[in-house]
């Protein structure tokens, strides 16, 4: 039941997506305090079963429904955490019309009124690639550091400080490189499931499609009659259609997806860089009395220099920001080096 149900897995496995979808409408919709989402979601399902029924014409023997326990799961954590919450395991299920949960579409927030608009507001902000070089560098420099000075607190040598360093630096960069690969290609794995679903239910139902969409701007503040006008309007073009369908009906936004071996050289690069800092005393062959202090004080710069610019954004005072990222990594490397220490003792 999770292939697309206009491939050969057959009507008995679309009947059941379907009816899957409709139960989960409803319980989501008995979850939502705002009424017109509520209104929404029961309209979904409604829609859900509708389509249910148009399959159930092509089935011999229709078995009774049960949710599968992927789906129970789901349901159970609504009642906990509610909807918004769970915006991301709803879409892996294929429901519709979560992008009532963006942020974008708040009360107040203008909706669009002709095709030429659709989309236009959802558009990727350009910093979140600096964003996660900074914190990919941060995780370097504080996890290598802790490293390097739990060894040290152990009682090693410098030169096996640095070898420790260096296999530090290359297992955590490729870690971090591997599950942004995972992570991103998961991402897009699961867009591409769900985009092929809407293109063959657009190509089966367009009408059906029309409303959902129609149903879904309603939701968000366009009377009704305008929104059917738009979504008419929009499924005239299939070439906008699907897209606006996945970013409305699915909440999938395309642009916010990357490339995996993309996301895996970047996170790559920035940890490397800041695990790479700590080193350099180590390289630069300081002294092995001053060694340690050395790690210490460039950590200590970077670290303040980090917080600094995690200020940008988060609108925070700069030198707060500076020295809680600080403080946070001088507890982190004390605590290894106090590890080290009583592990390198308990050895002896």
């Amino acid at each position: 039941w999770l292939r697309n149900p206009m491939s050969a897995a057959g009507p008995l496995d679309s009947w059941f997506h379907e009816r899957e979808s409709a139960w989960l409408y409803r319980r989501v919709a008995a979850c939502e305090p705002d009424p017109r989402r509520q209104a929404l979601f029961e309209s979904l399902a409604a829609a859900a079963e509708r389509q249910a029924e148009r399959w159930e014409r092509g089935i011999t023997s229709v078995p009774p429904f049960s949710p599968t326990v992927r789906a129970r799961i789901v349901a159970s954590l609504l009642r906990l955490v509610g909807p918004r919450s769970l915006k991301s395991a709803l879409a892996a299920m294929k429901l519709r019309g979560l992008s009532v949960y963006d942020v974008a579409t708040l009360p107040g927030h203008e909706m669009p009124t002709s095709v030429e608009q659709i989309g236009l507001r959802h558009k990727s902000v350009s910093g979140g690639n600096l964003r996660a070089a900074v914190f990919g560098v941060n995780d370097g420099l504080v996890s290598n550091t802790s490293l390097i000075l739990g060894v040290a607190g152990a009682g090693a040598g410098v030169d096996f400080i640095l070898t420790g360093g260096v296999a530090g630096l290359l297992a955590g960069a490729l870690s971090m490189a591997a599950g942004e690969y995972v992570s991103v290609r998961s991402q897009r794995e699961m867009y591409e499931y769900q985009i092929g679903l809407e293109r063959a239910e657009l190509d089966e139902y367009p009408e059906e499609e029309a409303e959902e969409l129609a149903l879904i701007y309603n939701a968000r503040g366009l009377p009704l009659e305008r929104a059917r006008e738009l979504s008419q309007q929009l499924i005239a073009h299939p070439a906008n259609a699907l897209e606006a369908l996945a970013r409305e009906e699915l909440g999938l936004n395309p642009a916010d997806l990357g490339s995996p071996w993309g996301a895996a050289v970047s996170s790559f690069v920035a940890f490397a860089l800041g695990a790479a800092l700590p080193l350099l005393p180590l390289l630069l062959r300081v002294s092995p009395e001053w060694a340690l202090a050395a790690v210490a004080i460039v950590s200590g710069c970077a670290l303040f220099a980090i917080g600094l610019a995690i200020s940008l954004f988060t609108g925070r005072s700069a030198w707060r920001s500076g020295l809680r990222m600080l403080a946070i990594g001088a507890g982190a490397g004390l605590a290894t080096w106090l590890i080290g220490r009583l592990l390198g003792v308990a050895i002896a």
